[in-house]
């Protein structure tokens, strides 16, 4: 195994230069050249290939501009961007030198690049577009443009002050696209040099013909043990927390990637995930590895469609929401079009359809359990299962046979024909998505980790892929189950899920206190999340020990933020935010009875019962005008941190029910007593 990570891209490099290392969009003619958010992998265009060879003189070529700006070994580069070709080639070569990167989304706000490029002293920072590079040089002045008023700065930078405000020590801001001239002028008079991405190629390029070997030399330097990216934490409940992950946290991972996919080189994956989240950037050292191709999509299901087409890929990682929307798009096209059901009409063509995926799901039952892929918790008997399950196997095998060749090969087809699997990460897959593409021919892997462990902790294998799991532990990772005691408790058991292995994080930048709390002296990280083993040391997740909710697209959200700020309006006494692996935020709300009452006699809403005048439209739109003015854009939250939902309840939280005895909310009893409540929010 290689020592760092570029050093293993040079080697594939050397090996493969011809195979096609990334396909991406050329820009179509009719199109500006400044997009709105600037990004060349729009909807339009045509695929265009780069090959290993001149992707890895990028990623030297980058290195070498970077030298030239005085960047060395152990400093902290930040990345702004969205995926994009652009983003890997600065990665490698920020790698290349013995640098790490400091990533973040183009959906940051001003107050967490504050505290994240502050904190870290990024001299050198890369920036997508304009929008990023604006939204950086505000930050240089000392002041926030998107956001004038101090309250909601604090909300944005977590309540932090002081600790990277105006960013003293940028120097250089690098763009994937070009900035007008006004904003170049704005960076000078800042002291801060502006320089256009293929500016800093030219400037390798300089670089290497001055000093030839430099970089590769640097390259040779690399350690398992230095450190690749400070990955932040949205920073909702207070200061961001930096994941440090080493080169060897992820090089850890990449051969056990054999038992989870049968790549073969030059395959191709479609991309459509945000590459400074650490499950798509370890995805895309998987490619690297194992000398396969990525192509770049977005999570569009119109875009994504047509790029199966396009591209026709073997391979595509990504969250719940979007193999939902893959589902939903080939369940629309049979309504619309008939599809796979051919020439039936009306309602009939859904109907012959669901008939033949209800069919196969029965076939697919009895071979699992014929096989022995159905979960094993509490002691199967594989012979009884084998005996039980091999003769409606068998008579159901024809039937399948004929639905896979008339109705599921379509199905394939929509995905460009050469199809073989999926996997699925950063949320719980819902078990519809789950059986239906099992159902249809479509491997579909789910997996589990965390941005701490780099981030895989296990997935389903490709050879024994057991839906009901989230997969076998990786090789040479333990996993134990542990009480409240700390006692290690057997298969079937739910308890705390403690990991460790070669890919547990180093620790959180500049926080021993909060290293300390969930990773152990001897190497175990406490991972938050609730779960059991099975005999076959595969997991489950039943529930979270810590607040985080993690939406179906794999956002992460603090509610206590939400919540208190909810609280702020004069309506709405309590209230519980939920959503995990759900598509959005909702939320339970307890009113203050009497403002309610008072506000009904105020504008003659009849009151003949306060549990039915909770019911009347007049109340509801009073409480979301409420919500949607304290949870918002305005107010320092992202998108996906809005409440959409709500159901008003008559009644208070009370200790020993809904909330503790310091009348904390009790999330797991409230997700129980509400259950109807919640599921309704979410029909």
């Amino acid at each position: 195994m290689e020592q760092s990570l570029p050093l293993m891209l040079r080697k594939r490099a050397r090996e493969t230069p011809d195979i096609i290392a990334q396909y991406v969009k050329d820009r179509p003619r009719n199109r500006p050249s400044q997009e709105k958010e600037g990004s060349p992998q729009e909807n339009g265009g045509n695929y265009v290939p780069k090959s290993y060879r001149r992707f890895y003189d990028e990623v030297r070529y980058t290195a070498g501009g970077l030298l030239e700006l005085g960047v060395k070994r152990g400093d902290r580069v930040g990345i702004i961007a969205d995926n994009r070709q652009e983003w890997m080639a600065a990665d490698f070569g920020i790698l290349s030198i013995g640098a790490a990167d400091v990533p973040r989304g183009s959906d940051a706000m001003a107050g967490e690049l504050r505290y994240i490029l502050g904190s870290t002293a990024c001299e050198v920072v890369f920036a997508e577009n304009q929008k990023q590079a604006q939204k950086i040089l505000a930050l240089r002045k000392g002041k926030d443009r998107e956001d004038k008023s101090r309250e909601n700065k604090d909300r944005e930078a977590g309540g932090i002050e002081g600790d990277g405000a105006g960013l003293p020590a940028l120097k250089t801001l690098i763009t994937f696209d070009p900035l007008d001239s006004g904003t170049e002028e704005e960076a000078a008079a800042l002291g801060v040099a502006a320089l256009y991405f293929p500016s800093l190629l030219a400037l390798g390029q300089k670089h290497e013909a001055l000093k030839p070997g430099d970089v590769e030399a640097e390259m040779d330097k690399g350690s398992p043990d230095d450190i690749a990216t400070i990955i932040f934490s949205s920073g909702t409940t207070g200061e961001p927390k930096g994941v440090m992950l080493s080169h060897g946290n992820f090089l850890f991972q990449l051969p056990a990637f054999a038992l989870i996919f049968d790549l073969k080189p030059g395959d191709i994956w479609l991309s459509v995930l945000p590459v400074w989240h650490v499950y798509e950037r370890f995805i895309e050292y998987v490619i690297f590895f194992y000398k396969t191709g990525i192509a770049y999509s977005k999570p569009i299901a119109s875009v994504l469609m047509a790029d199966f087409q396009a591209v026709r890929p073997q391979w595509m990682v990504s969250v719940p929401r979007v193999w939902e929307a893959v589902m939903d798009g080939i369940n629309r096209n049979v309504r619309q079009t008939g599809g796979p059901a051919g020439g039936l009409t009306g309602g009939l063509k859904k109907k012959a359809f669901d008939l033949c995926v209800s069919y196969a799901l029965m076939y697919r039952y009895f071979k699992d359990l014929t096989f022995g892929l159905l979960p094993n918790f509490h002691g199967r008997i594989r012979a009884l299962d084998a005996a039980l399950g091999f003769f409606p196997w068998l008579l159901l095998l024809p039937g399948y046979g004929l639905a896979a060749a008339l109705v599921f090969r379509h199905i394939r087809e929509r995905l460009g024909g050469r199809f073989k699997a999926g996997m699925s990460g950063g949320g719980t897959l819902p078990a519809k998505v789950d059986h239906f593409f099992n159902a249809v021919g479509i491997r579909l892997q789910e997996g589990y980790g965390l941005t701490e462990t780099a981030p895989l902790v296990s997935v389903r294998r490709w050879r024994a892929s057991r839906r009901g799991t989230i997969g076998q532990v990786l090789p040479d990772t333990e996993v134990r189950i542990i009480d409240q005691t700390g006692r290690t408790l057997p298969p079937g058991r739910n308890g705390l899920i403690c990991v460790r292995g070669g890919q547990v994080m180093k620790g959180y930048h500049q926080k021993p206190d909060a290293t300390a709390a969930v990773l152990s002296p001897d190497g175990w990280l406490n991972t938050g999340d609730i779960g059991m083993l099975t005999r076959d040391n595969e997991l489950r997740i039943t529930g979270r020990a810590k607040d985080t909710i993690v939406l179906r697209g794999g956002e992460n959200v603090e509610p206590v933020p939400i919540e208190v700020k909810l609280r702020e309006s004069g309506y709405i006494s309590q209230c519980a935010v939920v959503g995990q692996d759900q598509k959005y935020l909702a939320a339970l709300i307890v009113p203050v009875r009497a403002m309610v009452m008072a506000f009904a006699e105020e504008n003659s809403i009849p009151i003949v019962d306060y549990e039915l005048l909770l019911q009347q439209p007049e109340i509801n739109e009073l409480i979301a005008n409420e919500v949607a003015d304290l949870v918002g854009p305005r107010t320092g939250f992202k998108p996906f941190e809005r409440v959409f939902k709500f159901r008003l309840l008559p009644g208070p939280f009370e200790p020993g029910r809904e909330l503790s005895g310091k009348q904390e909310l009790l999330r797991h009893r409230i997700q129980a007593l509400y259950a109807r409540e919640i599921h309704g929010l979410y029909k």
